[in-house]
């Protein structure tokens, strides 16, 4: 045996010590390709689509058929270059990746702070994501549905259906500042499927985002960081709080 494949056993073998399925499954998970993809590049598009090709394709997490929501960012009344909102160019790419993988429907949505229409707009993201085949709707109050979430801070809560019955979920964030939370990357973009007050979540928000994440398991979450708010999140609005990141 050579030094590559004795380090190789020797590192399977620990990982089968606290694996729960043993050592085959410790292989299989090793062999499984990466659980996290970051790439850097000038164009949004390209390297959202390098990422997911880098976990080993959409068609891993989309099958042929499958009624998709993609849930980005898009809460506040903020142009792309303000960082408020999820980059349209990343929700695009990732719509089109769906489809091209066969998905027969998908479908983007969020509950805006600000007003829907405005937000639809000025962030480009219902532009971006019709072109490329997605639909895009505005939340329907009477599609709120009560769950039982058995959380720490949250028991029950009413959530959006759509996201329930979903073949395949996919969370498109956008990692920014947050007046509470400090910075903001993924679970906290699932406030945006709620429904009722949501100002009593921030009583309690670290434990409530927890288990709203216990709640909604996206397959793949897709992790916006073109320009990123440094301060003044989660809304923003001046330029010289963003920052570059290419990410």
């Amino acid at each position: 045996m050579d030094r590559r494949k004795f380090l190789r056993s020797a590192a399977l073998a620990g990982i089968g010590l606290s694996f729960p399925g043993g050592l085959k499954q410790a292989a299989e998970a090793a062999q499984a390709g990466p659980d996290l993809a970051v790439v850097q590049g000038p164009s949004a598009a390209a390297i959202t689509r390098a990422a997911i090709e880098a976990l080993g394709g959409m068609k891993k997490f989309v099958s042929r058929g499958d009624i998709v929501v993609v849930k980005p960012n898009i809460a506040w009344d903020r142009v792309p270059e303000q960082a408020g909102d999820t980059n349209p160019e990343v929700v695009a790419e990732v719509v089109r990746l769906c489809i091209e993988a066969g998905a027969k429907k998908v479908k983007v949505f969020d509950r805006p702070v600000n007003d829907p229409r405005r937000c639809y707009v000025q962030s480009g993201i219902a532009e971006a994501a019709r072109d490329k085949g997605a639909d895009v709707i505005f939340m329907d109050d009477r599609k709120f549905k009560d769950m039982e979430i058995k959380g720490i801070a949250l028991k029950t809560w009413p959530l959006y259906t759509e996201v329930i019955e979903a073949d395949t979920v996919i969370n498109v964030p956008i990692a920014k500042h947050h007046g509470l939370a400090k910075l903001t990357m993924s679970m906290k973009n699932w406030m945006g499927v709620m429904g009722g007050s949501r100002r009593m979540i921030h009583q309690k928000l670290d434990e409530s985002i927890v288990d709203l994440a216990r709640a909604i398991r996206p397959k793949l979450t897709v992790l916006d960081a073109v320009r990123i708010l440094t301060d003044n999140g989660p809304q923003g609005g001046d330029l010289d709080d963003v920052k570059r990141l290419d990410t």
